[in-house]
């Protein structure tokens, strides 16, 4: 009951009340994550006890309602958790769960981000800053 509340404010894009650090959506991925006072791999760990364990499938950093943090996908036996940490001061803003038909209906998504990621990066020789890019 105490991720409720979050939750909502997650879905419905309220995180500008609640986190510590603030960034522009258009703002590189490289700047991001040098303002971040959190790391990634921190952040990581973070993610994945709040959402009881499990396995990351997908994230990064990010700017979601003018707030810099890291959103992860957390996958265990029942579908899916995505945690999002503040980047500033790794504290928990919120959850959303996923349940397995949800998680299934983000996949073609998905593969649609890293395609045009990949051929972003094969055209101007450059990293992607697209989270769904797999290395």
């Amino acid at each position: 009951l105490v991720t409720a509340p979050f939750a909502v404010s997650a879905a419905n894009g309220t995180f500008k009340d609640v986190c510590s650090t603030k960034a522009a959506k258009t703002t590189k991925k490289s700047e991001l994550l040098a303002t971040a006072k959190i790391k990634e791999a921190e952040a990581k760990k973070i993610a994945q006890d709040a959402a009881g364990g499990g396995a990351i499938v997908k994230g990064g950093i990010e700017t979601e309602d003018g707030c810099l943090l890291y959103s992860y996908h957390v996958k265990d036996s029942k579908g899916q958790t995505e945690v999002f940490v503040d980047a500033g001061t790794g504290k928990v803003l919120g959850t959303e769960k996923e349940g397995k038909f949800r998680a299934a209906l983000e996949k073609p998504v998905d593969k649609v981000k890293e395609v045009g990621g990949k051929t972003k990066e094969a055209v101007t020789g450059k990293p992607s800053t697209n989270q769904a890019v797999t290395k």
